[in-house]
């Protein structure tokens, strides 16, 4: 069998095709005539189209540099914002808590006030009562000493005599108001 393919083979050699008669050889020859002929033209056009596609590229990346610059100057626009916020967040915190203590004084200071006055119209009100139960026991005192002298008078003095005893007081009544 391997007898048969050599014997194939030297024939297949002995009758090949000269090399420009394939259908390479032509396509190699297109291929080196188009680029001799449009090569210096493909070139500026290829060259135009990278040069374009560098510049887009440049000009991209000078707009991405700019939004990122952009971008920084607001993020610390806003830091500095959300700094200034905390800080009015503390001071409001501080003069809220300075209010409650100054509330809280001042209630005390009027709970104090209230109960000293509450303390002084008790003591005025005891002072008013004690001055009704003198005056009330002087009034009973007063009662009790005319009904024990009016006991007496009408045991041990006649009747001519109490008249008598009468009309002095009134006439001595008389001049005490006038």
């Amino acid at each position: 069998m391997f007898i048969s393919q050599a014997y194939a083979a030297t024939d297949a050699v002995q009758h090949a095709v000269p090399f420009y008669e394939t259908s390479t050889f032509w396509v190699a020859v297109a291929f080196v005539t188009f680029f001799v002929l449009f090569g210096k033209k493909m070139g500026g056009v290829i060259g135009a189209m990278l040069d374009d596609r560098a510049v887009a590229i440049q000009n991209q990346i000078e707009e991405a540099t700019r939004l990122r610059e952009e971008a920084q100057d607001i993020l610390a626009s806003y830091e500095k914002k959300q700094h200034e916020a905390l800080k009015e967040a503390e001071g409001i915190v501080k003069a809220a808590k300075q209010e409650a203590e100054r509330l809280a004084a001042e209630a005390a200071e009027q709970l104090d006030r209230n109960l000293k006055r509450s303390e002084q119209l008790a003591t005025d009100r005891i002072a008013q009562a004690e001055a009704q139960a003198i005056a009330d026991v002087k009034s009973m005192a007063v009662d009790v000493a005319m009904d024990a002298a009016k006991r007496i008078l009408t045991d041990d003095i006649s009747a001519a005599k109490a008249n008598a005893l009468i009309d002095d007081s009134i006439k001595g009544l008389e001049g005490k108001l006038n």
